[in-house]
């Protein structure tokens, strides 16, 4: 009998974590189905199993259900995963695991699947310290397909833009002007992506406008891997889309990096923009490999397979530790807000 999946979805950028680990599941004869909450962008495909209520999920019975970000309905049946939704860089400047909200145990869920050291030496004390869900190291989800081969189509320089969406981080409000100027004088294509949680349809509108205008601009809703495999460099902030990048073995410029190093070229002034991108067109060794060190301490594996150990690691749940470990806290008034919220009460 096949076993069942399901992917609890709330964001667009759920779409590209989750589809690899599609693949992995229908690859091993299984079966996967999508759950939307409220306001999420469907962006599902027509040979993608769709479920409409709490009742169909019920009625699926699942193995296990995925959540990306940081809530799962706790009603609902099956082993609850966590696979994340980005990496844990200290995007607001935290310089310890305690206060990066990446670390934040709320009592949602069985299991959490790390990425790599920098997620699992600290994921594997609070499992010591709280003893109700089990850490696997497996990889990110969303990176396997990150790791196949290509072909670079366009030999223009290529800089992606990316940004953050948390308010006082974002490079959004001070880099229109910059990215306007450059598209006008530089012989280098740009690709505009920004975060779902950017609400500022103003601010949006004035990088839509510089797409409209340049024919070496192109506005991206929903960021692709493609983007990532035809892009040159990355300009960014303190984004964990910084990490995927490098990932790829490519060189990032931020301005007012929240958490600078070594690895990154950071600038603090719109006038550095420019010379940072050349010199990370140029690749310097020493940069080069800083960003390697950088993306290997965050993720531990290059080998494509993220998603069949995130299988495993619920099979091992499943058949040695469900059931058997301290019971998640009661978490009452939490399961009473989100209750009330769905107005669900069965």
């Amino acid at each position: 009998m096949s076993k069942r999946y399901v992917f609890f979805t709330g964001l667009a950028y759920a779409y590209p974590i989750y589809r690899p680990l599609q693949e992995a599941i229908r690859a091993r004869g299984d079966e996967a189905a999508w759950f939307l909450e409220d306001g999420c962008p469907d962006l599902l495909e027509a040979d993608e199993v769709r479920l409409n209520t709490v009742e169909d999920i019920i009625d699926f019975n699942p193995l296990a259900i995925f959540a990306c970000g940081n809530l799962i309905f706790h009603f609902l049946p099956g082993i609850k995963v966590s696979v994340f939704h980005g990496y844990p860089i200290g995007k607001r400047g935290e310089k310890n695991n305690e206060k990066d909200d990446h670390f934040s145990i709320r009592g949602w869920f069985d299991m959490y699947c790390t990425q790599g050291p920098s997620s699992t030496e600290y994921f594997k004390k609070l499992e010591a310290k709280h003893q109700f869900f089990k850490v696997y190291q497996t990889g990110w989800a969303k990176v396997d397909p990150y790791f196949s081969d290509y072909e670079k189509l366009n030999k223009t320089p290529t800089i992606l833009y990316g940004t953050t969406f948390s308010k006082g981080i974002s490079s959004a409000p001070h880099l229109v002007d910059t990215i306007s100027h450059l598209a006008r004088n530089k012989n280098w294509n740009w690709r505009l992506t920004f975060h779902p949680k950017i609400s500022d349809q103003a601010l949006l509108n004035k990088y839509r406008a510089l797409a409209d205008e340049h024919s070496n601009v192109s506005f991206i809703d929903n960021v692709r891997l493609e983007d990532f495999q035809q892009s040159d460099v990355m300009l960014c902030d303190s984004s964990s889309i910084i990490l995927e990048f490098m990932l790829m073995d490519k060189p990032v410029v931020t301005y007012c990096n929240t958490n600078p190093g070594k690895h990154l070229l950071n600038v603090t002034d719109v006038n550095e923009v420019e010379g940072a991108i050349e010199t990370a067109l140029s690749r310097p060794d020493d940069l080069m490999k800083d960003v390697n060190d950088f993306a290997h301490y965050h993720e531990a594996y290059r080998d494509g397979h993220n998603c069949e150990r995130i299988l495993d690691a619920v099979d091992d749940f499943n058949n040695n530790y469900k059931d058997k470990i301290k019971k998640k806290p009661l978490n009452l008034w939490r399961k009473f807000r989100l209750r009330n919220k769905l107005k669900y009460w069965k």
